[in-house]
Protein backbone atom coordinates (compact mmCIF):
# COMPACT_ATOMS: atom_id res chain seq x y z
CA UNK A 1 0.00 0.00 0.00
CA UNK A 2 2.68 2.42 0.96
CA UNK A 3 4.45 1.73 -2.30
CA UNK A 4 1.05 2.75 -4.62
CA UNK A 5 1.09 5.65 -2.69
CA UNK A 6 4.74 6.85 -2.91
CA UNK A 7 4.80 5.82 -7.29
CA UNK A 8 1.38 8.47 -7.25
CA UNK A 9 3.17 11.37 -5.60
CA UNK A 10 6.30 10.39 -7.87
CA UNK A 11 3.95 10.75 -10.70
CA UNK A 12 2.34 13.84 -9.70
CA UNK A 13 2.89 16.77 -12.07
CA UNK A 14 3.10 20.65 -10.38
CA UNK A 15 2.02 23.41 -12.77
CA UNK A 16 5.43 24.80 -13.32
CA UNK A 17 6.31 21.24 -15.00
CA UNK A 18 3.04 21.33 -17.09
CA UNK A 19 4.09 25.19 -17.68
CA UNK A 20 7.71 24.21 -18.70
CA UNK A 21 6.45 21.30 -20.69
CA UNK A 22 4.15 22.99 -22.87
CA UNK A 23 6.53 26.15 -23.60
CA UNK A 24 9.19 23.72 -24.80
CA UNK A 25 7.04 21.55 -26.87
CA UNK A 26 5.11 24.71 -28.00
CA UNK A 27 9.19 26.34 -29.19
CA UNK A 28 10.33 23.20 -30.33
CA UNK A 29 7.28 22.21 -32.71
CA UNK A 30 4.39 23.59 -32.06
CA UNK A 31 5.56 25.73 -36.23
CA UNK A 32 5.44 22.45 -37.99
CA UNK A 33 1.37 22.12 -37.44
CA UNK A 34 0.58 25.82 -37.23
CA UNK A 35 2.40 26.15 -40.74
CA UNK A 36 0.51 23.65 -42.03
CA UNK A 37 -2.97 24.90 -40.75
CA UNK A 38 -1.61 28.96 -41.58
CA UNK A 39 -1.32 27.63 -45.13
CA UNK A 40 -4.79 25.73 -45.12
CA UNK A 41 -6.41 29.02 -43.94
CA UNK A 42 -4.42 31.29 -46.76
CA UNK A 43 -5.43 28.90 -49.54
CA UNK A 44 -8.90 28.30 -48.15
CA UNK A 45 -9.40 32.42 -48.22
CA UNK A 46 -7.95 32.61 -51.52
CA UNK A 47 -9.81 29.72 -53.23
CA UNK A 48 -6.91 27.84 -54.28
CA UNK A 49 -8.88 24.97 -52.72
CA UNK A 50 -11.66 25.32 -55.74
CA UNK A 51 -9.08 26.29 -58.25
CA UNK A 52 -6.92 23.67 -57.59
CA UNK A 53 -9.01 20.65 -55.78
CA UNK A 54 -5.98 18.00 -55.92
CA UNK A 55 -4.00 20.81 -53.16
CA UNK A 56 -6.02 19.14 -50.52
CA UNK A 57 -3.65 16.13 -51.53
CA UNK A 58 -0.34 17.55 -49.97
CA UNK A 59 -1.99 19.62 -47.29
CA UNK A 60 -3.39 16.42 -45.72
CA UNK A 61 -0.09 14.17 -46.21
CA UNK A 62 1.75 17.27 -45.00
CA UNK A 63 -0.63 17.82 -41.97
CA UNK A 64 -0.44 14.33 -40.50
CA UNK A 65 3.39 14.94 -40.59
CA UNK A 66 3.11 18.37 -39.05
CA UNK A 67 1.02 16.84 -36.37
CA UNK A 68 3.47 13.39 -36.03
CA UNK A 69 6.39 16.06 -35.64
CA UNK A 70 4.65 17.71 -32.74
CA UNK A 71 3.32 14.88 -30.64
CA UNK A 72 6.74 13.07 -31.12
CA UNK A 73 8.05 16.06 -29.40
CA UNK A 74 5.53 16.67 -26.94
CA UNK A 75 5.85 12.78 -25.90
CA UNK A 76 9.75 13.32 -26.04
CA UNK A 77 9.21 16.44 -23.76
CA UNK A 78 7.32 14.40 -21.19
CA UNK A 79 10.04 11.67 -20.24
CA UNK A 80 11.67 15.17 -18.01
CA UNK A 81 8.81 14.28 -15.76
CA UNK A 82 6.93 11.00 -16.35
CA UNK A 83 9.89 8.82 -16.72
CA UNK A 84 11.61 7.21 -20.00
CA UNK A 85 9.03 6.19 -22.64
CA UNK A 86 10.83 3.39 -24.78
CA UNK A 87 10.90 4.76 -28.81
CA UNK A 88 8.71 2.39 -29.77
CA UNK A 89 5.84 3.42 -27.33
CA UNK A 90 6.86 7.03 -28.24
CA UNK A 91 6.15 6.25 -31.80
CA UNK A 92 3.10 4.38 -31.74
CA UNK A 93 1.47 6.98 -29.71
CA UNK A 94 2.34 9.53 -31.99
CA UNK A 95 1.07 7.69 -34.57
CA UNK A 96 -2.48 6.82 -33.28
CA UNK A 97 -2.54 10.58 -32.08
CA UNK A 98 -2.40 11.26 -35.38
CA UNK A 99 -5.00 9.32 -36.48
CA UNK A 100 -7.26 10.66 -33.85
CA UNK A 101 -6.21 14.26 -35.29
CA UNK A 102 -7.32 13.14 -38.79
CA UNK A 103 -10.70 11.94 -37.86
CA UNK A 104 -11.36 15.09 -35.56
CA UNK A 105 -10.39 17.45 -38.94
CA UNK A 106 -12.62 15.44 -40.96
CA UNK A 107 -15.62 15.56 -38.28
CA UNK A 108 -14.70 19.28 -38.61
CA UNK A 109 -15.21 19.75 -42.60
CA UNK A 110 -18.14 17.69 -42.41
CA UNK A 111 -19.82 20.18 -39.50
CA UNK A 112 -18.76 22.98 -41.78
CA UNK A 113 -20.67 21.51 -44.73
CA UNK A 114 -23.39 20.57 -43.10
CA UNK A 115 -24.17 23.56 -41.16
CA UNK A 116 -22.17 26.56 -42.62
CA UNK A 117 -23.01 25.11 -46.48
CA UNK A 118 -19.20 24.83 -47.50
CA UNK A 119 -18.43 22.09 -49.93
CA UNK A 120 -15.34 20.84 -47.74
CA UNK A 121 -16.06 16.84 -48.23
CA UNK A 122 -16.61 15.64 -51.59
CA UNK A 123 -17.97 11.99 -50.65
CA UNK A 124 -16.74 8.91 -48.44
CA UNK A 125 -13.85 8.29 -51.42
CA UNK A 126 -12.97 11.66 -50.61
CA UNK A 127 -12.75 11.41 -46.52
CA UNK A 128 -11.13 8.36 -46.61
CA UNK A 129 -8.80 9.59 -49.03
CA UNK A 130 -7.86 12.32 -46.52
CA UNK A 131 -7.68 9.92 -43.48
CA UNK A 132 -5.33 7.91 -45.24
CA UNK A 133 -2.88 10.61 -46.46
CA UNK A 134 -2.91 12.16 -42.69
CA UNK A 135 -1.71 8.55 -41.82
CA UNK A 136 0.26 8.03 -44.39
CA UNK A 137 2.42 11.32 -43.71
CA UNK A 138 2.36 10.37 -39.99
CA UNK A 139 4.16 6.65 -41.24
CA UNK A 140 6.83 8.52 -43.41
CA UNK A 141 7.44 10.59 -40.49
CA UNK A 142 7.68 7.51 -38.25
CA UNK A 143 10.12 5.96 -40.32
CA UNK A 144 12.43 8.70 -41.24
CA UNK A 145 12.57 10.48 -37.78
CA UNK A 146 14.25 8.15 -35.47
CA UNK A 147 15.93 10.89 -33.21
CA UNK A 148 12.81 11.19 -30.91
Amino acid sequence: MENLSSMKSDLTINKQQLKQWVLTTSRDSAWAPLGVFGFYLFALALGLYDLYPPLDIPTHFMGGVAITYFFRSAIYHSQEFIGEIPLRVRILLAFTSTGTIAILWEFYENFLDYFFGTNHVHGLNDTLLDLFLGLFGALVLSLLFRRR
